[in-house]
């Protein structure tokens, strides 16, 4: 088993919004960008109100 990492980055996206700025647009390119550049999704950050506010990330910091 890998040793975890001692210090973390951090990314956040928020979620495209169509026309009526209520409901998402499918970030699922972004989002396979991301993965592919080692960003490993953790939570989301949620309106008061309800809705997703930001989506975050993280990967390990590099150490060189």
């Amino acid at each position: 088993m890998a040793a975890e990492p001692d210090a973390w980055e951090y990314e956040t996206l928020e979620p495209p919004r169509g026309e009526t700025k209520k409901e998402a647009t499918d970030p699922k390119s972004r989002l396979n960008d991301l993965g592919a550049e080692g960003w490993e999704f953790v939570e989301t950050i949620d309106y008061v109100g309800g809705g997703t506010k930001l989506l975050v990330f993280k990967r390990p910091a590099d150490q060189s």
